[in-house]
């Protein structure tokens, strides 16, 4: 991994916000003092990532660089953090090019995780979710690699994760009752319902999700369960830059990882990269149509659709983002206290899959339609 750094400790920076802007981190920079404790001797900061949701750095110690993560504990128990990492371990026997688990702790309210930096270039180390590669090239790449991930992801099969924050989950819109799934996915969390007692879902649901939904019902049974990584955006990508033509060397981030569906971790693909949603407040979602065919295709070329895939990808495309939404949520209520970026969470539940009822929405999801339709394994 190659990140931006100086012969001096650097400045930890401004973290992204929901929205273009920068903010002040939510979370406490990672500390040299506090690298050392964790690593067991001397430390050095050589990166600080602007990421939001949690505090990390590139560190040198003993000789390597590694990249070492804190977590609240109310945002990741040891137990949580081992699930995800017991699902890298898992790819790693498999040849896919994730980094590898060097180290989880927890010292008081936090948690800790020690990964190696994985090989490659960190092309979009400053990017924003939901803003688009650089190239078609990139985005053809990067479907591959999803697919070459979904092919070593098989015979992992962990239950799905324990309830905490700041996970994507494919458990209400799984299920053929998403009102009653929705209702228990709330009442596991207490914090959840407290934030939507003066502004419920279920009218949104109702006149934005379920059609949406209907028509996603005859696939389901068809969609084999498969743990993904579930937050597929360039800035979770290393690119090998040597060749002439960019490939992914290594895949970065599991912290939203859950037992979904290959189609499901495609729609969360192509939902982060191909939308700008950081522009719908304007009225506007730039859509990168010739993104979306390159990913599909180079998804395909290594891993093609089934029939029942290529038919459910364009109802869960507008769904794909509302339970992470609602996650957020979670977190931001219960967690940092933001009532602010609690509203916007809330508002994403319902303003992402609403916009695919508007027409440019509707002729994104044409464009999928056709584009899947030459893509399938028959």
């Amino acid at each position: 991994m190659t990140a931006p750094h100086e012969d001096t400790e650097p400045r930890p920076p401004a973290t992204h916000g929901l929205g273009h802007e920068r903010v002040e981190p939510d979370w406490a920079p990672l500390t040299t003092e506090e690298a050392a404790d964790v690593l067991g001797g001397p430390a050095r900061l050589h990166w600080h990532s602007p990421r939001p949701l949690s505090a990390a750095a590139v560190v040198e110690h003993d000789g390597r660089r590694v990249f070492l993560k804190r977590h609240h504990v109310s945002v990741r128990t040891p137990e949580g953090l081992e699930e995800e990492h017991a699902f890298l371990r898992h790819l790693r026997s498999r040849g896919a090019p994730v980094v590898d688990v060097l180290a989880g702790t927890a010292r008081g309210e936090w948690t800790y995780e020690v990964h190696s930096l994985g090989t490659g270039t960190d092309l979009y180390h400053d990017a924003l979710s939901w803003t688009p590669f650089t190239s078609a090239h990139h985005a053809r790449a990067a479907g591959a690699a999803l697919a070459r991930l979904h092919r070593a992801a098989l015979g992992h099969h962990a239950p799905a994760r324990r309830v905490q924050p700041l996970v994507s989950s494919f458990r209400i819109f799984r299920s053929t009752d998403p009102q009653g799934a929705l209702a228990d996915y709330i009442a596991e969390r207490p914090a959840l319902a407290e934030a939507l007692r003066t502004d419920p879902l279920d009218a949104d649901l109702a006149r934005w999700h379920l059609p949406l939904h209907a028509e996603l019902v005859p696939f389901l049974h068809e969609l084999e369960p498969l743990w993904t990584h579930n937050d597929w955006h360039a800035s979770n990508l290393l690119w090998d830059t040597t060749g002439g033509a960019d490939t992914v060397s290594t895949v970065l981030d599991f912290n939203l990882s859950d037992r979904t569906t290959a189609v499901h971790d495609l729609a969360v693909a192509l939902e982060r990269n191909v939308f700008g949603w950081l522009d719908l407040p304007r009225g506007h979602v730039p859509v990168q149509y010739a993104h979306m065919t390159a990913l599909l295709e180079g998804y395909a070329a290594v891993r093609p659709l089934t029939d029942a895939e290529a038919e459910a990808l364009p109802a869960l495309l507008p769904l794909v983002n509302a339970e992470y939404a609602l996650s957020e949520m979670h977190y931001f209520h219960d967690v940092t206290h933001s009532a602010a970026n609690t509203a916007l969470a809330r508002a994403y539940f319902t303003d992402h899959t609403r916009w695919f009822t508007t027409e440019p929405g509707r002729l994104a999801l044409r464009h999928l339609r056709g584009t899947t339709r030459g893509l399938t394994t028959r």
